[in-house]
């Protein structure tokens, strides 16, 4: 236990550390740990409530040194970007956006782009120095499962480069996703592991970015790239004792500022990014701006600031990455040589090289060198030389580094050329970059340009932008959510329980070492989704199902971990601690069946005996938030934690739009719990319940007037759909709806008083006839959205209650709720909106939701950047699932 208990410290201590340099102040964790209350004294001393558990400064300090806090936002980073307010940077990507006429002429040989020519005497003072940077991009699943790939590729292209970068010093490679490379450290002998350990101090081998997977920047959460990345870092420590120092993202669909500043404050200095619009790219490319220093908009000095190579063509394989023609690049591809199973498209295949070609050829090679360099303010070039899992066979080894070594002794044995050639690692290269450009690790950004801002929405050419992946597979995307919010709250429950059972003999028996591989298994399992095939929704069919099968899995897992450890916690005497697998304590109030089912709820069976119903908070605010649980009779009582009747909404379990089940009913309550506390409340059945009903009324098309639906709990009315308006109200606002579709027409705000007009409707869009079409990465529309029309107005539902009301629109491909909380505070002042779609019949199109408004935005759409920045830009993003409050049943 000891050996889990220091790993997961550890762990803590470097996101403590993170949080840290995030907040770059230690105002907000100070301000946080204040703002919890006592646990030491609750546990030592006897709970004044003893039905809750709080925490405090003093025990946090000691017992959870920040580490399960989200990473602290210093009050800069709530800035955003401003068009004018650019904070000092040379390059401001609104601006770009702005001035660009993302057209796409035809630019010669490089079609994005334009002729490039050079005066073969630039380099006669100062040589052209290429790095060749071998490289392998390993997809932990995409068009297979990443089993089957590390199965049929990754293993083997690891082993060949344990072999292979022996055999010839002067060999370097680089590697990135460290979900394959652990598994196939696991599996190899410690021979090759000390050869590994050898190749990496001498250079030879370098690993980059050292993340668990290279994550979509888009749709990740930033809890999840920070934490798949100190999963990465953290074995890499462990097992190779090595720190990446440079960043490596040849594939994320788009690169977001908040990449850049995690790398940054991960201790990172480089980075280098490609997928970027290609108008973008060429605009760059004319201003010699493809390498500058990345810094944040709200960053008012340069403390953010790192340094960022963009690559300048279509790709990262060899065809686009020696020079502007992949023709020519193509022919020094040597795994397509003749006889192999890849070839060169423009059919100009490539030829070994000998003496009797390698005059020519290396003339080749070295002007599509020289052509790429003129993109760059230094005589300092990077050529990778790769592409998806490349090298996987021990002949293209031999094929790429044995006629590339003859290129290279070739050109640098010929002083005349001036330039010297050889093979590097990203390092390798950001280093004489550094040294070309006289610039040392830490000193002043003045030879490279400043920008500010995000590269979304990408296109690789034509029209083809890359937003369809945004809302590609929106189950998983919520899934990972979900997920994200289990495994914070595990991981704080489990660190408490972990020293509570330290402290008896009888807690020992406590699971923690088994736990600890769930949590460990749990956070590998939610990074692995972090990859941009899988959290973007691009793989195929039964990968994504493997992916959502691993992440069903964890979470089952975590909850049996929240579980034991809630377990210990909430127990008042320590010594009747008992753990029985076959009678668990606890449950949770969901239920979700597989890895592509819906969760339901639980339905507490109630008695004249209190059932215990536990809510955890696993923020460091205080929460006042509406719980909603199901129970089997409507005659309910809720006592708080401290013993007082709690006011309760009773609302109707539906069987479709106009049946009620009496299997269940609704409760909702407001919760009160302190920062990251457990509290305790009793339900109970009693004979005469005060507790508040739900009225509800029902518009159908086809009724001819208002009649009362016969219900022995519930008052119900049924009436046709109405010209006058459903309205909805509370302290904060006002809403009306249509009284024939349900949808919102109108909102009021009563701070000011004033009316918005705020229409919300349905749109189909259709794809194009063109043989490129929408699909998990693109959207292709064929034109403007089309409204969505219904034949028939839809039932619309409107529930009216103490705690909420709701109006529900029953349309024939969604189910569209709007909440309005009628509780202070938060969630009283916003509109809770929520959509079931299902579109399984329908080919080649997609339904939206547009909101219209009378405000006048001037075409701006504010959105978030990961969950951790506001941008303004054009381009959507997945809405973080905040976390949710927790509730557990007890069984007992």
């Amino acid at each position: 236990m000891l050996v889990q208990f220091l790993n997961l410290l550890s762990r803590m201590e470097k996101i403590d550390h993170l949080e840290r340099l995030l907040a770059e102040n230690n105002e907000i964790i100070s301000n946080i740990r204040d703002s919890v209350i006592n646990l030491s004294e609750s546990v030592k001393d006897g709970q004044k409530n003893p039905e809750a558990i709080n925490f405090s400064q003093e025990s946090l300090s000691e017992l959870f040194p920040s580490a399960s806090v989200p990473l602290a936002i210093d009050s800069e980073d709530c800035l955003f970007a401003s068009k004018s307010g650019s904070r000092g940077s040379d390059v401001q990507m609104l601006d770009v956006y702005d001035i660009l006429p993302f057209d796409n002429p035809d630019g010669g040989v490089w079609k994005q782009g334009f002729d490039i020519t050079y005066n073969e005497n630039e380099w006669d003072s100062e040589p052209l120095q290429v790095f060749v940077v071998p490289h392998s991009h390993n997809d932990p699943g995409w068009l297979k499962t990443f089993d089957d790939y590390f199965r049929d590729q990754t293993q083997h292209i690891l082993n060949n480069m344990v072999i292979k970068l022996q055999e010839d010093n002067r060999r370097k490679f680089i590697w990135s996703e460290i979900s394959y490379f652990s598994k196939w450290w696991d599996g190899i002998d410690s021979q090759k592991k000390d050869a590994v350990k050898r190749l990496i101090k001498d250079g030879q081998f370098e690993i980059v970015t050292g993340g668990w997977v290279m994550p979509d920047e888009a749709s990740a959460h930033y809890f999840a790239v920070v934490d798949q990345l100190i999963e990465g870092h953290q074995w890499l420590e462990r097992n190779l004792g090595v720190k990446p120092k440079s960043g490596w993202a040849v594939d994320p669909f788009g690169h977001s500022p908040t990449m850049a500043y995690l790398l940054k404050r991960t201790g990172f200095s480089n980075m280098l990014i490609q997928r970027v619009h290609y108008s973008v790219k060429k605009h760059f490319a004319t201003q010699k701006t493809l390498e500058f220093f990345w810094r944040q908009n709200w960053d008012l000095g340069s403390s953010t600031d790192i340094l960022c190579h963009m690559m300048p063509f279509y790709s990262y394989d060899v065809p686009h990455t020696c020079g502007p023609d992949p023709k020519i690049c193509c022919q020094f591809d040597f795994k397509r040589l003749p006889g192999g199973r890849v070839s060169c498209p423009w059919r100009v295949p490539p030829e070994a090289i000998h003496a009797g070609n390698i005059q020519h050829r290396a003339w080749m090679i070295l002007d599509q060198y020289r052509k790429k360099s003129k993109l760059f303010r230094t005589k300092v070039l990077l050529a990778p030389l790769g592409d998806d899992f490349r090298y996987a066979e021990s002949s293209e080894w031999d094929q790429q580094y044995q006629n590339y070594q003859k290129l290279f002794d070739y050109m640098n044995a010929h002083p005349e050329l001036h330039v010297k050639a050889q093979f590097g690692t990203l390092s390798d290269y950001f280093e004489a970059l550094r040294k070309e450009s006289n610039m040392g690790e830490k000193s002043s950004s003045s030879f490279f340009p400043v920008l500010s801002g995000d590269f979304f929405t990408y296109a690789d050419r034509d029209h083809h932008y890359w937003s369809g992946y945004f809302t590609s597979r929106p189950f998983y995307k919520r899934l990972d959510r979900v997920l994200e919010s289990y495994l914070r709250t595990a991981e704080i429950l489990y660190y408490l329980a972990l020293v509570q059972s330290s402290k008896s003999e009888k807690m020992s028996v406590f699971p923690s070492v088994d736990n600890y591989k769930l949590l460990t298994e749990a956070r590998r399992n939610l990074g692995l989704f972090q990859h941009h095939d899988a959290i973007t929704g691009t793989a195929k069919d039964w990968v994504v199902v493997d992916y959502g099968t691993r992440l069903f899995h964890s979470l089952m897992n975590l909850k049996k971990v929240i579980i034991d450890s809630a377990h210990i916690l909430i127990l008042k005497d320590k010594g009747a601690y008992n753990y029985d697998t076959s009678t668990p304590f606890l449950k949770m109030d969901d239920i979700q069946s597989s890895q592509d089912s819906l969760p339901h709820k639980t339905v507490i069976k109630l008695t004249l005996q209190p059932r215990y119903l536990l809510i955890y908070n696993p923020t460091e605010q205080e929460r006042f938030s509406v719980v909603s649980v199901n129970v089997n009779s409507p005659r309910v009582k809720l006592l708080s934690p401290f013993g007082k009747p709690v006011t309760v909404q009773i609302s109707a379990v539906w069987d479709g739009a106009t049946t009620v089940s009496h299997e269940a009913y609704q409760i909702s309550f407001l919760a009160h719990l302190p920062p990251l506390g457990l509290g305790v409340y009793q339900l109970l059945e009693v004979p005469s319940s005060e507790t508040t009903l739900a009225d509800y009324d029902i518009y159908m098309s086809g009724r001819n007037s208002v009649q009362e639906k016969p219900d022995r709990i519930f008052k119900i009315k049924e009436m046709p759909n109405s010209v006058d308006n459903i309205i909805l109200e509370n302290s904060y606002m006002k809403l009306w709806f249509s009284g024939m579709s349900g949808l919102l027409e109108k909102i009021n705000t009563k701070e000011d008083g004033k009316n918005h007009q705020m229409k919300v409707e349905f749109a189909w869009y259709g794809t194009t006839s063109n043989r490129d079409k929408s699909g998990a990465y693109l959207f292709l529309p064929d034109g403007d959205a089309k409204p969505y029309i219904f034949t028939d107005p839809p039932t619309v539902r409107v529930a009216h209650g103490k705690i909420f009301s709701e109006v529900v629109c029953f349309f024939h491909h969604v189910m569209h709720t709007m909440r309005l909380y009628n509780v202070q505070g938060l969630e009283g002042q916003s509109v809770e909106v929520s959509n079931v779609v299902d579109i399984r019949g329908e080919y080649n199109r997609e339904l939206a939701m547009r909101i219209s408004s009378d405000i006048n935005s001037q075409n701006r759409f504010y959105t978030d950047l990961n969950g951790y920045q506001q941008a303004m830009v054009c381009h959507f993003a997945v809405v973080c699932i905040p976390s949710c409050l927790f509730t557990f049943i007890c069984l007992m």
